[in-house]
């Protein structure tokens, strides 16, 4: 019975193998990106080095060295996507690294940010602007920037996040909620996380807690947030238990640990605490709204944010 290796043997001596591995042989070795190497490598590598290292130099020049610049690394070409294919001589070997090309990096950066912002309720758009983005069509909005751009500065050279942040107020689809969520994102790059909730779904989320056993969960997760943005405070139907026990303890907790918090509305700070004041049987409980607010003005700067309706 011949050996296995017998037929084996006979295909890789006949001429078209022999011919076609040659052919590729001299294409590897003539590749520019190959000469560079080796001829920088020339003291390190002999030619038993080289031909043992042909198939990884195979797999160098077939992929591209340089990021192809796409949107997105589903899209690469190479092996490994969005990873870029580097040589370096160990030991008189070679061998083949993979570095990430820079849209992996932006990519991986973007994630890194978003990780830094956890959303409640809040929409896509708005975790995803930046300072730079808002539109500078009002007076207002350029104080607004100017502030919000002030906090992240200040953060970077202290060190520290300032304790108070700011009471956004103004008329629908200014653009209030958009300013929070592009100040989450500087001061994610700062790797500074925020919380961002929407109050509304927020407080209805809270009551459903009660029934699962989450409640003081839910809670403390948001009062004991770094950063804490609260959009659209005023819009939710207030009960005076949300009001004391929820939004009360919130902002105790806060302002007892001075932490930066941000808050939008379409009320002013006297708007605002009437709104509070009211309760769901037809009283008026002015005290208890008004403790609320000494909070709410001991955490935040009022602005008033104007321009045009952007929803419309």
């Amino acid at each position: 019975m011949e050996p296995i290796n017998g037929p084996l043997k006979r295909a890789i001596n006949v001429p078209s193998f022999q011919e076609r591995y040659a052919a590729r042989r001299r294409e590897i070795l003539e590749h520019p990106r190959v000469q560079a190497f080796l001829a920088q490598h020339a003291q390190e590598l002999n030619y038993d080095n080289i031909e043992r290292n042909l198939p990884k130099l195979d797999e160098y020049i077939s992929q591209s060295t340089e990021c192809c610049g796409c949107d997105n690394t589903e899209y690469c070409t190479n092996y490994l996507k969005g990873f870029l294919p580097t040589l370096r001589v160990v030991r008189h070997s070679i061998e083949m690294d993979y570095v990430r090309c820079e849209q992996k990096i932006r990519e991986e950066e973007r994630r890194d940010v978003a990780n830094m912002i956890a959303s409640m309720h809040m929409p896509k758009d708005v975790l995803q602007a930046t300072i730079q983005d808002l539109s500078i069509d009002d007076e207002s909005r350029v104080m607004i920037a100017q502030k919000a751009a002030q906090f992240v500065k200040t953060t970077k050279e202290m060190g520290q996040l300032p304790s108070k942040g700011f009471y956004l107020y103004g008329k629908f689809g200014v653009g209030k909620s958009f300013v929070l969520g592009a100040l989450a994102n500087e001061l994610a790059s700062l790797n500074i996380r925020s919380v961002v909730v929407f109050v509304p779904e927020f407080l209805r989320e809270i009551k459903n807690a009660i029934g699962d056993n989450t409640l003081n969960e839910k809670i403390d997760y948001v009062k004991k947030a770094p950063v804490l943005m609260l959009d659209d405070l005023g819009a939710e139907t207030m009960t005076a238990w949300t009001r004391d026990e929820v939004l009360g303890t919130i902002f105790h907790y806060r302002m007892a640990e001075q932490l930066p918090t941000f808050i939008t509305s379409n009320f002013n700070y006297e708007e605002l605490e009437h709104h509070l004041a009211q309760s769901q049987k037809g009283g008026v409980e002015i005290v208890k709204a008004g403790r609320i607010m000494e909070r709410i003005k001991a955490l935040t700067v009022p602005i008033e944010m104007r321009g045009k309706n952007r929803r419309l």
